[in-house]
């Protein structure tokens, strides 16, 4: 075995332990479900009954999507003995389990940012959704307020200056990263967008600001901060609404649609 390869293969298990790490402290973050809990409702705001759509999810690792909508088909590219699917999302147009054109909606929250090439992704999966159907992502905004705390507080890298809309190096599922790379594609970087065109329906796509300070106010997935809940609650109500007037000052996540030809 390479040492590439070997290196490769203890990244990945210590990724699949950090996931199941994370996954059972997002279990007792009560503030932080609450937030997942509020995002899905408003990433599958404009359907009247989520709960009778195919919906498949890509990084299902930690995300809580399931306790929430228990229909989600689960994914990711760890091996996770919860999952539906286990599988490289980049060849997901090669996995037959499931049929081309049966998806309403693939939903990804903070996984784009971790892909090789989020671009080349969204259009192998279009061959899995419906016409008409959707990919739902929610991914890190930079506004004036968050880009200091994603740039200096937060963990995973972030690189404005990259000339394709890909990640230069893999070393692991999530120790691979560019978290300025989604708000790039779909906020400055017109040239890339285009490239979706033809699968998606690019003039329809929306974007929606979701929340400003709320996330990092649970602890976020690596620690819980004591702010009682019935407070958290109130506070996330005033964060999200100025994150929605104010996004440009103060948004620090966003979610975009968008629709397959």
């Amino acid at each position: 075995m390479s040492n590439v390869s070997t290196v490769l293969q203890s990244q990945e298990a210590n990724d699949r332990a950090a996931t199941l790490r994370n996954r059972k402290r997002l279990s007792s973050n009560k503030n932080l479900l609450f937030w997942y809990r509020e995002l899905y409702r408003d990433q599958f705001r404009d359907f009247s009954n989520a709960s009778a759509l195919s919906i498949l999810e890509v990084g299902s690792g930690t995300s809580p999507l399931k306790r929430f909508l228990p229909n989600v088909i689960t994914s990711d590219v760890l091996e996770l003995d919860y999952l539906d699917f286990v599988l490289d999302c980049h060849d997901i147009n090669k996995l037959d389990a499931i049929k081309d054109n049966s998806i309403d909606v693939i939903t990804l929250t903070n996984v784009l940012h971790h892909l090789k090439s989020p671009i080349a992704f969204l259009n192998c999966a279009a061959s899995k959704l419906k016409s008409g159907g959707k990919v739902i992502a929610t991914e890190p905004f930079f506004s004036l307020l968050s880009t200091p705390i994603f740039k200096y507080l937060h963990h995973e890298p972030i690189d404005f200056c990259i000339a394709e809309p890909e990640l230069e190096k893999v070393r692991g599922p999530l120790a691979s990263a560019n978290i300025a790379l989604p708000w790039l594609i779909f906020f400055r970087r017109r040239e890339w967008l285009e490239r979706l065109k033809e699968n998606f329906d690019i003039t329809t796509l929306s974007t929606q600001p979701f929340s400003s300070l709320s996330y990092m106010a649970t602890g976020g997935i690596s620690r819980t901060l004591p702010i009682p809940h019935s407070i958290y609650r109130r506070f996330f109500s005033v964060d999200l609404a100025m994150s929605r007037r104010f996004p440009r000052f103060c948004a620090a996540f966003f979610t975009v649609s968008l629709t397959r030809r």
